[in-house]
């Protein structure tokens, strides 16, 4: 193969011919995260408007949980459920303010998201261009639902849980600053706990990981993945913990589906050859 043809066959950046200085790059970079930190302002600025509505829905599972909790408590009355509380004067405004910022910051995903894609494309070839949209997608997908199911079911059950050890001379007094940080440390931790599958996938690509070695060490993984909750839950009760261990576990099995997938046929047939030898 002469060499023209070997330039026809080999795959092509679009700035191959061209390529951008390392100031015009800085340039573009501080262009991108000015952008980025404008949509998370804008937000957050909408947000505020909204700031009631926001913090009925982020204190839900908290209220929820005391539904739960008091349940089975039938000689504590309404007015001796715990109530969330602020410690300082600045309080109430401060954590409206963290509320807008972290919705702001929520709702410019999609605009931080595309800036980082405006600014890495270039160097990207064709056939990577075409599949960043489905990554992006099944990523988000999976984040969302990690984050879900800690809100609608972690949350309220978890919580539940703490809150039932009150009683009539032992009654919770929970700051409205701690709720906020372990309700946003939990969906974060759910969220990204929840990318297994994705994580399963780009190992599998590189060659790192496969199916079969997945499925040797499934024992393992199952300690590991009662450690990993044990150590990223916020909360030192082993109920939150198995919350997280058992979808883990149930994500652990799809991970192993999903690098059958992904695995590369020149590793498909290498295994294969292993296999059959005798």
């Amino acid at each position: 193969m002469n060499e023209s043809s070997r330039e026809a066959a080999s795959p092509r950046r679009p700035q191959d011919e061209k390529e951008m200085p390392f100031l015009d790059h800085l340039e573009e970079l501080r262009a991108r995260i000015f952008k980025s930190l404008l949509a998370i302002c804008l937000f957050a600025l909408v947000s505020l408007v909204y700031i009631d509505k926001i913090f009925e829905i982020t204190v839900a599972p908290y209220n929820e949980a005391v539904r739960v909790a008091l349940e089975d408590k039938p000689e504590l009355s309404a007015q001796s459920a715990p109530r969330l509380v602020f410690m300082s004067p600045t309080g109430g405004f401060m954590i409206n303010l963290k509320l807008a910022a972290t919705v702001g910051l929520l709702f410019s995903l999609p605009v931080i998201f595309f800036q980082i894609w405006k600014f890495i494309s270039p160097g990207l070839l064709a056939s990577e261009r075409r599949a960043a949209p489905l990554i992006v997608f099944f990523t988000t997908l999976c984040f969302v639902c990690g984050g879900a199911f800690c809100y609608f079911v972690v949350l309220k059950y978890g919580l539940g849980f703490l809150l039932s050890f009150q009683s009539a001379t032992l009654v919770p007094m929970i700051s409205i600053d701690e709720y906020f940080g372990f309700v946003t440390t939990l969906i974060l931790v759910f969220g990204l706990v929840f990318e297994m599958p994705v994580i399963a996938y780009f190992l599998t690509r590189i060659g790192i990981l496969t199916p079969e070695f997945l499925r040797q060490k499934r024992r393992y993984g199952i300690v590991a993945i009662f450690v990993i909750a044990a150590v990223v839950t916020p909360s030192v009760d082993a109920f939150t913990q198995i919350l997280l261990a058992v979808p883990l576990l149930f994500l652990y099995e799809i991970s192993i589906w999903v690098s059958r997938l992904a695995l590369p046929e020149k590793m498909k047939k290498a295994l294969g050859e292993v296999a059959t030898e005798p």
